[in-house]
């Protein structure tokens, strides 16, 4: 399996930022680590192996991000304004410099997936749907919906714009964005065991957003066994991966 080290001066967030690159050719994933990780999660926590078969396969080539979480999402004692500023030059960070960049080196002209865990499923959340055309798909596994959360229910324009259960709540039905979500797949997925609490009530919340809204979305409940860990991510994600590579018929829900 090929893997390959890339890293450039970001404009948007004026640091260096890496990525890991993970297989040749077939369809892009875009994926966020877990809270306060770099582009080494994945591979660190064995996913890469978890993946190897499809990796080695060229079905798919895996472009594993870093973060500036410490800076935005767990820097609770930090200015809440620049907090949210600083998320929002990572979205642009994603999107004006990562998006170009996997386009130049996966060379298909596919439209990459979005996929993380925990606090990577959020960020994957707030990329897809605030942008849905640049995308192919979304798998979010175990993520916090609500941005409030993190920043002790504080809330400005800024910060709106990246929690998405504020932002897809108030979309109206008739915009433009529920036709494009419906054309693509969108999975969310969330045990109901140790350390799930969060994750659950807000993925209830967006599975009742999408309900409202009349947005296609898969939303999965695991047992109550099913713990906030790699080991069932894991699972996870061999699970849908066959819905979203279209190699397995959909079963989500349709309104």
């Amino acid at each position: 399996m090929k893997r390959e080290h890339q890293c450039w001066f970001s404009k948007c967030l004026e640091r260096d930022m890496s990525i890991k690159i993970y297989g040749e050719g077939g369809v892009p994933m875009l994926v966020f680590p877990t809270q306060d990780a770099m582009s080494d999660n994945f591979e660190n926590f064995g996913m890469i192996d978890t993946l190897a078969g499809y990796l080695s396969g060229g079905k798919i080539q895996l472009f594993c991000l870093d973060t500036v979480d410490i800076e935005t999402w767990s820097n609770v004692w930090g200015d809440k304004d620049w907090r949210a500023n600083r998320q929002e030059a990572y979205y642009h960070y994603v999107i004006d410099e990562v998006l170009p960049f996997i386009h130049e080196i996966n060379g298909s002209g596919a439209l990459p997936l979005v996929t993380g865990c925990s606090l990577g499923g959020m960020h994957a959340a707030i990329l897809f749907l605030r942008r849905p055309e640049l995308f192919s798909g979304l798998l979010s596994l175990s993520g916090v919906y609500d941005a409030k959360f993190f920043f002790d229910g504080w809330l400005n324009p800024v910060l709106y714009d990246n929690s998405p259960v504020d932002f897809l709540s108030r979309m109206p039905k008739d915009h433009p964005y529920i036709k494009i979500y419906n054309e693509k797949p969108i999975i969310l997925c969330v045990g109901q065991g140790a350390w799930e609490e969060e994750g659950r009530r807000t993925t209830a919340m967006m599975r009742d957003i999408f309900r409202d809204k009349g947005i296609r979305a898969w939303v999965d409940f695991w047992g109550f066994d099913v713990e906030h860990d790699w080991r069932w991510w894991k699972q996870q994600i061999l699970y849908f991966l066959p819905y979203l590579l279209q190699e397995k018929a959909w079963e989500g829900e349709r309104p």
